[in-house]
């Protein structure tokens, strides 16, 4: 038969990790700023609005106007659409990584 340990001073994996976490105290400073800047959500909600309103809108305008009922092109025209906001969004994206390393190398270039 097993018996059962007992030991009501050793601490368990929480209590410890709880123990050696570091707070702050009174008189330092935290951090409250976001660890993703408001002009790269912004950009992301815009993106997604396009994402989902651009293919629905252009469907729902070519259905009856351009393409007279056919909704076989006109959900290949919204999917065409989709892809233009994808790539508009990865081409936005490569440029502002591009724009961010450039900065970086201003900086370091004024340290010297």
């Amino acid at each position: 038969m097993t018996s059962r340990r007992i030991a009501s001073n050793e601490k368990n994996l929480l209590e410890r990790n709880d123990s050696n976490d570091r707070t702050p105290s009174a008189s330092e400073k935290s951090s409250i700023t976001p660890a993703v800047p408001a002009a790269v959500i912004i950009k992301l909600l815009g993106f997604t609005a396009a994402m989902v309103g651009g293919p629905i809108g252009v469907y729902f305008l070519t259905l009856n106007t351009i393409f007279r009922g056919n909704s076989t092109w006109a959900g290949a025209t919204a999917a065409f659409m989709a892809n233009l906001v994808l790539i508009a969004y990865v081409i936005v994206a490569m440029k502002e990584d591009q724009s961010d390393r450039l900065a970086a190398e201003e900086s370091a270039k004024k340290k010297r």
